[in-house]
């Protein structure tokens, strides 16, 4: 690891509100610790088997930020109805699998519990996000290949 990457590990860290952070490599080991309420947070390294955490559970809130819809999915000031799903991590939103490749859904396309809504991709390992709930997909709230923080609004669902 170089002193460029240990600096943007370091502003990633302070950012992301964990209290402690620690990587071991080969023959390299680094832990960064701040003065925040503890979070814990677990990563499995390249060779071991990769277990993604269980999404965090959808909540009924309503967005904190306005993305715009396509037209065909109008959404009214009522989004009491409306079911948010949040990020269960920090990292990389992808709509997709990769640029050449499908999105997994749009506004307005129906899904069942376990379909896979997006992709998360943290410490270069990509976890694949699964819908508690069946519903229709209202509003996609985060851009592709953006950064996402942990419980951040991803999604705003209508319940099937």
């Amino acid at each position: 690891m170089d002193i460029k990457q240990i600096q943007d590990l370091i502003r990633f860290v302070a950012k992301s509100g964990v209290n402690e952070v620690a990587i071991e490599q080969n023959d390299f080991k680094i832990t960064i610790k701040t003065n925040q309420a503890p979070t814990y947070v677990t990563a499995n390294m390249p060779g071991e088997p990769v277990y993604a955490p269980a999404p965090a559970a959808p909540v009924a809130t309503a967005p904190s930020a306005e993305v715009p819809s396509a037209p065909s999915a109008p959404v009214t000031a009522d989004n009491s109805k409306y079911i948010t799903i949040k990020s269960p991590m920090i990292g990389t939103f992808y709509r997709s699998a990769g640029p050449d490749k499908p999105l997994f859904v749009n506004v307005g396309d129906e899904f069942k519990t376990g379909d896979v809504l997006c992709i998360i991709e943290a410490m270069k390992l990509f976890n694949e996000i699964e819908s508690e709930v069946s519903g229709r997909i209202v509003k996609i709230l985060v851009d592709n290949a953006s950064p996402v923080e942990y419980d951040q609004p991803l999604f705003l669902v209508e319940p099937a």
